[in-house]
């Protein structure tokens, strides 16, 4: 799973696996927001939106049971 860390100028950083990876920005769809689960299609990285949500709730999920104790 590739995920958008950051922009930066002219570098986007993505983490696949735990490695960082620095790509030219203008590699990356300007619709892609931070935390966005990427895929690569033609040279360009563009946000795989199901995933991103998926992820998103996955990650809510666990940051409640965190609050709550559970």
């Amino acid at each position: 799973m590739i995920i958008l860390d950051r922009l930066e100028e002219n570098t986007a950083v993505l983490e696949t696996d735990g490695v960082i990876t620095e790509v030219p920005r203008d590699t990356v769809d300007a619709d892609a927001r931070e935390g966005d689960v990427l895929i690569l299609n033609g040279g360009i990285y563009a946000a795989d939106r199901k995933a991103t949500e998926e992820r998103r709730a996955a990650v809510r999920s666990k940051m409640r049971r965190l609050i709550q104790g559970k």
